[in-house]
């Protein structure tokens, strides 16, 4: 007979997996911590937009490339509660309240923005270019519409100029949300991000945030198998590839087991997916769509 002990352990794991799968836990357990002994955050995340979502019920903005951060009210953290090591003037003057945002050094920048926050020993000039935009007030109450107000209201009265609340706009329809998509990548940003604007604060994956990146297709040569590790050992765990410009990069998302198994010949041009590039031009994303010549 299971003891009582073993029977509350087993009921306590069946509560958590209901309650993680219905977006009623943090993405964070009580307890669990990462290599530091820091806990990472709760936070809400986005799902991918789709073309069924009427975009007139949403809060709008841009999709910035930068870095998450966190900022619980005496410490900026990463989102897996690493902290960032901003100097102290950058955040002296900052609101004793939750703040979510992106550490943000312009478009395409990301490379540049990575490599500052994630010095030990931070550089005053990097972080003098940097903003931190906010977007979300974590924990506090009313919608997402009630929760932007407060958050303006809140920033203002730092009157710290690198503090900034990430601009949120309306559109009304699917037509005027794909116009505006073509306008920020063209004008070099990543793409949009759709909060709805009746929604509380909440954690975890949900259809309350939405991300809307668009999506490239490119041709590249097959010039060798790489071998695979892990559960993909003995078989192909990626393509070398080589695109008309000369540039090598290693493709293995998007490959099935079975193409795995027996993938595209030396030789052969396949045709990949990616979202945007380095700054090298690579692509950055970069997934297996199917070889150029296939039916």
């Amino acid at each position: 007979m299971e003891s009582r002990v073993y029977i509350q352990i087993r009921c306590l794991f069946a509560l958590l997996l209901v309650a993680s799968t219905f977006g009623f836990l943090p993405l964070a357990v009580a307890g669990s911590t990462n290599d530091a002994g820091e806990a990472p955050a709760a936070v809400l995340l986005a799902q991918d937009f789709s073309t069924t979502v009427d975009p007139g019920a949403y809060w709008v903005s841009e999709k910035l490339d930068g870095v998450r951060a966190l900022w619980d009210g005496e410490t900026l953290r990463f989102r897996s509660g690493r902290t960032i090591h901003a100097p102290a003037w950058f955040t002296a003057d900052f609101p004793a309240h939750p703040l979510d945002g992106e550490l943000w050094m312009g478009r395409r920048q990301f490379d540049r923005i990575s490599a500052a926050v994630r010095r030990q020993v931070p550089l005053d000039a990097e972080w003098r270019m940097i903003r931190y935009q906010i977007f979300e007030w974590p924990g506090a109450a009313g919608t997402f519409s009630q929760r932007l107000d407060a958050l303006d209201a809140s920033i203002a009265r730092t009157n710290v100029p690198w503090l900034r609340l990430v601009k949120q706009f309306r559109i009304a329809d699917r037509q005027a949300l794909k116009a505006k998509l073509d306008q920020v990548v063209r004008d070099g940003g990543e793409g949009l991000m759709l909060h709805r604007a009746d929604a509380l604060w909440q954690t975890g994956r949900t259809g309350a945030l939405l991300k809307l990146k668009p999506q490239h297709d490119a041709e590249a040569i097959v010039i060798a198998h790489l071998p695979g590790k892990g559960k993909y050992q003995g078989l192909c765990g990626a393509l070398l590839v080589e695109t008309s410009n000369g540039q090598r990069f290693r493709l293995g998302a998007g490959l099935t087991d079975a193409q795995r198994r027996s993938p595209p010949p030396i030789g052969s041009v396949v045709t990949y997916r990616y979202r945007e590039r380095t700054p090298n031009g690579l692509p950055r994303f970069a997934s297996f769509l199917r070889i150029r010549n296939d039916e």
